[in-house]
């Protein structure tokens, strides 16, 4: 049991991560990045790939890092000056061309069998009894913990207020003359960063990465957290990944108790998810933790 949730945590911290760099992007500036996946799939190749042809482990996962948040910004510098929604049309569709490159670029990637064999932090050393995921869980939580910090002060700093004026109406911040398109790609790029930093999290805790874990729908399982938690809150967010994570981890256990098959059961749990969604923006606009007042300009 204890093992179990320990991986129904560290998932869920990992997914946290993941989430907070959205979170940044449209609950503090409105940038709406249907693509997050790509970023994660970025990190986390990026980290594996570079480890496996000798490149220390550090390095291996700032390079995914620093990969990872240069695409954004290359993303981000066509699409930003137009509407909002032209981000979410790139994004999307940048996510599903890095999702087909991992699958068919097999001398690189591995292609659909995928890439394994790779170092992990202090791989090898025995902490706790021999329990390496539960030493990966404290090192995970650590790094939550450092990016929840830091974007909470990033946030109150006047950077933060900017970002949250261009949430608003992006008008107001351009009329006292804050570079508006400057400020939307530095949060795509930190937010990228961020989701590359979890992918390569994701791939220690894995130690086996193929293009099946990067599919669309791990974008808006960060969606989810972020509406679920609550737009624009930090704390919000980590608490809305960890729900969902325990809700898809617990609900396994049902498979047992009701006559569906592993396909069946796995379209109920995203189709409750989905009820529990539309009640909660019925009841509940803001999310389990946001406020009311954050979704206006102080």
């Amino acid at each position: 049991m204890i093992e179990y949730i320990t991986s129904i945590l560290l998932i869920s911290a990992i997914y946290a991560i993941f989430a907070l760099g959205l979170n940044l992007e449209w609950g503090f500036t409105g940038l709406i990045n249907f693509g997050h996946v790509a970023f994660l799939a970025i990190g986390a190749y990026t980290t594996v790939l570079l480890n496996l042809n000798g490149i220390p482990l550090l390095v291996s996962v700032l390079a995914g890092m620093s990969l990872a948040g240069i695409c954004g910004a290359l993303l981000g510098i066509p699409t930003l000056k137009l509407r909002e929604d032209y981000l979410a049309i790139v994004t999307i569709g940048f996510a599903e061309i890095i999702r087909s490159f991992l699958l068919n670029e097999e001398w690189l990637t591995g292609g659909p069998m995928g890439v394994c064999g790779y170092s992990r932090p202090f791989g090898g050393f025995y902490f706790i009894a021999g329990d390496y995921n539960l030493f990966l869980l404290i090192f995970v939580m650590v790094i939550l913990g450092v990016c929840y910090f830091m974007l909470e002060k990033l946030i109150k700093s006047p950077w933060g207020r900017v970002l949250k004026s261009i949430r608003e109406d992006e008008t107001v911040p351009a009329s006292l003359g804050k570079n508006v398109f400057v400020y939307k790609i530095q949060s795509l790029v930190l937010g990228s960063i961020i989701a590359g930093l979890a992918g390569a999290l994701l791939a220690f805790y894995l130690q086996y990465i193929n293009p099946r874990n990067f599919m669309p729908i791990e974008t808006f399982y960060a969606w989810i957290a972020v509406v679920l938690g609550g737009s624009g809150n930090n704390r919000g967010t980590v608490v809305g990944a960890i729900i969902l994570m325990s809700f898809f981890s617990a609900t396994r256990f049902t498979q047992g108790y009701l006559p569906l098959s592993p396909t069946q059961m796995g379209a109920l749990r995203i189709m409750f998810i989905g009820l529990l969604l539309i009640i909660l923006m019925m009841y509940k606009p803001e999310g389990l933790l946001g406020k009311k007042e954050e979704l206006v300009l102080d």
